[in-house]
């Protein structure tokens, strides 16, 4: 099996539904997070920050569900891994958690590109391509700003913005022709 499947037909208006979702939730997951970790990393933050790459592997069982594109489960199995990660992590502090985001944000920026270039015909996909090379290059930079002086987790709640909103400008896209896209 290869990591980039042809699309099912009829996959772009779930996997539409499916961005607007995504975009939804990263907005409110971001403004939490930023608001509970503004002047400490508590309990509530640590729930923050695995719940993201949780709601990212329940997200791309929906997508798997309605596309069955192959490169979607190593998302999967990527993302439970960084939520298992960034659980230990927590127990470490910011700097830890910021090591392992980088290193998830990293690897599943590589997948998101794979996968989004490979659905370049349904159309709509030039977001997630741009999206998936930015969590490459966010990624390194989270991980290398874990050794820096007062490391935050702020530019993990822009990241996530960031994301959401190129998944609502997918979702925009995904309802015109390919052609456009």
């Amino acid at each position: 099996m290869t990591i980039v499947d042809k699309p099912a037909a009829g996959t772009a208006a779930p996997l539409r539904r499916l961005y607007f979702v995504r975009f939804g939730f990263a907005l409110v997951w971001a403004a939490l997070l930023f608001l509970t970790t503004k002047s400490h990393f508590g309990p509530l933050g640590v729930v923050l920050v695995v719940a993201y790459p949780l709601f990212d592997v329940a997200a791309a069982v929906a997508d798997v569900r309605s596309s069955r594109t192959a490169g979607l489960f190593v998302n999967i199995a990527i993302s439970l891994l960084a939520g298992i990660g960034l659980a230990i992590a927590s127990a470490s502090g910011v700097p830890a958690v910021l090591r392992v985001w980088g290193a998830w944000a990293v690897v599943a920026g590589l997948v998101q590109l794979i996968v989004a270039v490979g659905r370049r015909r349904m159309g709509g996909q030039w977001p997630m391509i741009l999206s998936g090379g930015i969590s490459v290059l966010a990624g390194a930079n989270f991980v290398l700003s874990a050794g820096g002086p007062n490391p935050s987790l702020t530019a993990v709640a822009g990241y996530a913005v960031l994301g959401g909103i190129f998944f609502l400008v997918s979702a925009i896209r995904l309802g015109r022709a390919p052609s456009e896209s």
